[in-house]
């Protein structure tokens, strides 16, 4: 035996330390593995996405899903380097994190992962406040780590329970399951590295942690202890113990530089905020507060899931690669926790913080912000008439309302259908129930549908309507709604109206309940009023979406724009300022388009009929033509009219109807009228030519060069609405029709006479030059030569049809005999 002091069998105190500091940390070691495959994991995550992007038309289903989840399971791995990285970052060593606070903000993202698993989660707190000695980074995989343990190896019907405590100067961290558990010889070895518990049978469940070896070296690093036991449930309790922090109060956002962000609302611009932020500040902690079940889902696609264009409702919440936007996604993809199925009861703005509470538990708790964002948009207005909850009464403001709709349509058959509103709401899904074979009414208190549009394009669109056998009742007011349980029939002021089904579409309001509370400053739409920031009158709220009231460019105050689009461009805006990358919002002018079956129906900027009641003097036109080069079989009638300001030529609104591509049209004519530009401008573009895509002149120039034509005193025109007055009152107006005789017997004005254009000039004694004389065409520009010819002959009242004969919406004469 050898003696003891031999040294060459002991070691010096001082050698044995110097010994195991020299021994590499494992978490450093793995640090720097992690960095290294972080590049060519990412690539290969880039790689997956290109492919699905590219041969997604060639791609099987099962091929698609395949790349999918290895998409899913790259993105897992960087998120789990990036991890890694964070939490061996250097500093902070003397770092206190709020346990009760993080525990909160992970559970839902937890229980959505139990619930995957078809296993039950539970949180349980016993204690309000309890900050832990740790970076929060750490007990965050910590925590990440043992729940996905847990969940990986306990069967389906199981339970998990996250608990938390603190006693004498310690937090007790309990992570229970009811799984299989570890064997109690191997309690101590199942934190050693590679180890494998003999109970640990194969699972399919993917694990999402650093495993059990790091959270032992997490533990130790921060001065605590971690052991396993067996679980009151059956399978496993490990227990980890951590020293409480001495002062609290230095872990606020301004000394730790993690922003914490707030944001109410999960729709539309609330995602947008959070993966904004988290791209601009990706250490920032931002939670998302949603009150229904889906979240960052399509609602202007809501109309196509009800008809079944859309087959499934995955598709409507999903990204352009098919990844699922649910609390998952976001927290694994975006680091964003969302807590859907919680609603915001009450802001605090003096102490910064909101109250949740969470539907499914009634539990309630605060949730600390340095900035929060109001994201609530919109409710739908409601009809002040009886038995409105009537079964078969349904509203479309959201995906639940859409698979009642949608389930109604398959196990009721519904047939007669009442849609109350013809606005966007009514006319979207009126096409989606006659796909259905439904027979629909639509109900409008109005004299027109679609307030955006003037009155003449609005016309356009019923006419569209009524050629697909849709009813429609404008200047009709619905009073009542009968039947016993289940809707029979709608009453209105013209009489009742059989029903199986009544869909209420009167549009929305801003939904502004909590900001009222809180003492923010209103608009007098009753939205919330914001600067061009998009911030609130709280200088730590900001406010964005369907729920404030935005600049108009061109009115120069503020409206209610509740459009998705505008939504979601603020969304980045207020991102951006909150994130200190100052910018301002400049307002909107409204742009709008939907599908009316086949037609698009697009505005932009003000209606004639607004640009009026604001005072201006206007001058407009309406024309119509084929969308591309005439003589192509695919080419179809689009009909444009164009506002402009008759002082100072300033470009006001557009509106674009038809068959073809209008929206082209109105996206360029938005573009012009944000820069402020004046017809002339227009009328001189270098838009894009080729006989596919567009005439030599494009429709928005033709029109733009009709309005000039109206300036110049070159052009006097009358609107269909005024012509079709005049002829009711049977004023004294000839009407000369100048195209073809094939053309006129085809289809035309009653009580119109047929001159070519090729034969006016040696017919002109047969017209009176003492009456006014009213030259039509298909679309205006036959009509338009007509007339100067007869002004040149000294008629002194010659006006041409706005639109021409295929924009005029009241009766004409078909070559059968019958009346369109």
């Amino acid at each position: 035996m050898a003696s003891k002091s031999d040294p060459s069998q002991t070691t010096a105190p001082s050698q044995q330390a110097a010994a195991e500091h020299a021994q590499p940390d494992p978490l450093q070691f793995a640090a720097i593995l992690a960095h290294q495959i972080k590049s060519p994991v990412a690539a290969v995550s880039t790689l997956l996405n290109v492919l699905v992007a590219a041969e997604d038309k060639n791609l099987s289903p099962a091929q698609r899903d395949l790349l999918w989840r290895a998409e899913a399971r790259c993105a897992e791995a960087v998120a789990t380097v990036e991890r890694m990285m964070a939490i061996i970052r250097p500093g902070g060593d003397d770092a206190s994190t709020d346990a009760v606070s993080l525990c909160r903000r992970l559970a839902p993202s937890f229980r959505n992962d139990a619930t995957a698993a078809q296993l039950r989660f539970d949180l349980e707190l016993d204690t309000e406040s309890c900050w832990a000695a740790i970076r929060e980074e750490a007990l965050i995989e910590i925590i990440r780590s043992l729940v996905s343990n847990a969940i990986k190896y306990t069967p389906a019907h199981g339970r998990i329970a996250l608990r938390l405590a603190a006693r004498d100067a310690v937090l007790e961290l309990f992570v229970e399951d009811s799984g299989i558990g570890v064997p109690k010889e191997q309690r101590t070895q199942i934190f050693e590295a590679f180890f494998r518990a003999n109970t640990a049978t194969g699972s399919k469940r993917s694990g999402i942690g650093l495993g059990l070896f790091f959270v032992k070296t997490l533990v130790e690093r921060a001065a605590g202890e971690i052991q396993v036991e067996r679980s009151s449930l059956g399978g496993a309790a490990f227990c980890v113990r951590l020293p409480l922090a001495l002062d609290h109060r230095s872990t606020n956002a301004s000394s730790t530089g993690q922003l914490k962000v707030v944001i109410v609302g999960g729709a539309a611009a609330g995602p947008k905020v959070a993966s904004r932020i988290c791209r601009l500040s990706p250490n920032a902690h931002v939670t998302v507060i949603e009150k229904g079940r889906f979240l960052a889902y399509a609602g202007c696609g809501l109309p196509y899931y009800v008809s079944g264009v859309v087959a499934h409702q995955d598709e409507l919440m999903s990204t352009t690669a098919g990844a699922l936007r649910d609390p998952i996604f976001f927290q694994h993809v975006k680091n964003v926790v969302v807590r859907n199925r919680s609603e915001a009861k009450q802001l605090d703005c003096a102490q910064r913080r909101v109250l949740v509470r969470e539907l499914d538990s009634t539990e309630e708790f605060w949730l600390d912000y340095d900035k929060l964002v109001l994201a609530t948009g919109a409710l739908p207005i409601e009809p002040k008439s009886p038995n409105v909850e009537l079964a078969g009464i349904y509203r479309l403001h959201g995906m639940e309302d859409a698979e009642g709709i949608r389930r109604a349509l398959v196990h009721a058959r519904a047939l007669d259908v009442v849609v109350v509103g013809g606005g966007l709401i009514g006319v979207e899904i009126t096409e989606a129930l006659v796909e259905k074979g439904c027979r629909v009414t639509i109900v409008e208190r109005r004299q027109q549908l679609l307030a955006m549009l003037d009155w003449e394009m609005a016309k356009l669109v019923e006419r569209k309507l009524l050629m697909r056998g849709v009813k429609v009742l404008c200047d009709t007011e619905v009073t009542g709604f009968e039947g016993q349980q289940q809707l029979e029939q709608v009453l209105t002021s013209r009489g009742p109206l059989r029903a199986e089904m009544a869909i209420l579409g009167l549009g929305v309001r801003p939904n502004t309940q909590l900001a009222h509370e809180a003492g923010l400053a209103l608009g007098e739409h009753g939205g919330i009023l914001v600067d061009d920031s998009l911030l609130s009158s709280d200088p730590d709220i900001y406010a964005i979406g369907d729920c404030i009231e935005s600049h108009h460019l061109i009115l120069e105050h503020k409206q209610l724009m509740p459009m998705g689009s505008t939504a979601n461009r603020q969304g980045r805006v207020a991102a951006n300022n909150i994130c200190g990358h100052p910018e301002r919002y400049p307002g909107s002018i409204g742009s709008t388009v939907c599908r009316v079956f086949e037609c698009c129906v697009a505005r932009t900027g003000l209606s004639e009929r607004e640009a009026l009641e604001s005072g201006r003097e206007v001058l407009s036109a309406i024309t119509s033509g084929p969308d591309r080069a005439h003589y192509l079989p695919d080419s179809k009638t689009i009909f444009v009219k164009l506002v402009v300001d008759a002082q100072s030529h300033r470009i006001l609104g557009a509106q674009c109807i038809g068959a073809g591509q209008a929206d082209k049209r109105a996206d360029v004519a938005a573009t012009a009228i944000t820069l402020g530009c004046r017809v002339e401008d227009l009328s001189n573009l270098d838009l894009c030519y080729a006989p596919p895509y567009s005439e030599a002149l494009d429709n928005l120039i033709t029109t733009a060069n009709v309005v000039r034509n109206k300036m110049d005193g070159m052009l006097r025109s009358i609107s269909a609405r005024e012509l079709h007055e005049a002829l009711s009152r049977k004023d004294e107006i000839s009407l000369i029709d100048v195209r073809t005789p094939a053309e006129f017997d085809e289809m035309r004005l009653s009580a119109s006479i047929n001159i070519p254009l090729g034969a006016l000039r040696g017919r002109l004694q047969e017209l009176p030059k003492e009456t006014a004389l009213v030259v039509l065409c298909n679309s205006g520009l036959r009509s338009y030569e007509g007339s100067i010819v007869l002004t040149a002959a000294g008629f002194n009242d010659v006006r041409v049809l706005d639109g021409g004969l295929l924009a005029y919406p009241f009766e004409l004469v078909l070559a059968t005999g019958r009346a369109l």
